[in-house]
């Protein structure tokens, strides 16, 4: 039985460690779709996206990446456990100089839940050497190297914990992710603060 949006938002969480599966081109492209008509301020879609899949860019980009800052490194891809593709998110500044980082936002949502209702796991990367990355892909100056979303067949499972102390995610002796999340208590509001 296919799972219900609010369902999927409330189960997705970051996936580092991926099955060495290939994604068919076809479902790469229904995800930058998805991104595609995300949200736009005023409409001005300046987002564009590279996929990549080849073997050897994929690894040129996975060395311009830094994963699991917490848990660095060993919270990061080993060999075999690394992404099977990725999404490149640039912004187009000659059609927007600003506010284009809600439209990524938007766009990246729109992608991470595509993929997770495919079984497809996700981490969103800010963590980036851009200028490596501009040079491998021959991207051209007047485009802004903003994230890169890891794709991949999950092999790990995170679990979110109810926050208490700290925002860390940590893993536990299992090797086990587990993701602090406030709760929704803390964080609502109705009718005024």
């Amino acid at each position: 039985m296919k799972m219900k949006l609010c369902d999927l938002i409330i189960r997705r969480r970051s996936i580092r460690k991926f099955k060495p599966e290939r994604i068919p081109r076809d479902i790469l492209k229904k995800l930058v779709n998805a991104a595609r008509v995300a949200p736009s301020a005023a409409n001005r879609q300046p987002l564009e996206f590279i996929v990549i899949d080849d073997e050897s860019i994929k690894k040129e980009v996975f060395s311009c990446l830094k994963w699991a800052a917490y848990i660095a490194p060993k919270g990061n891809p080993k060999a075999g456990e690394e992404p099977a593709a990725y999404v490149v998110v640039l912004a187009n500044t000659m059609i927007s100089k600003r506010d284009y980082e809600r439209d990524v936002g938007a766009a990246m949502e729109n992608m991470i839940l595509a993929a997770f209702e495919k079984g497809i796991g996700s981490c969103w990367i800010v963590s980036i050497d851009r200028e490596l990355m501009r040079g491998i892909m021959n991207v051209p100056e007047e485009y802004k190297i903003d994230s890169v979303l890891a794709l991949g067949y999950p092999i790990e499972s995170p679990i979110e914990e109810l926050m208490k102390d700290s925002v860390k995610y940590w893993k536990d002796k299992e090797g086990r992710l587990h993701v602090p999340k406030r709760k929704i208590g803390d964080i609502i509001h109705f009718n005024q603060f």
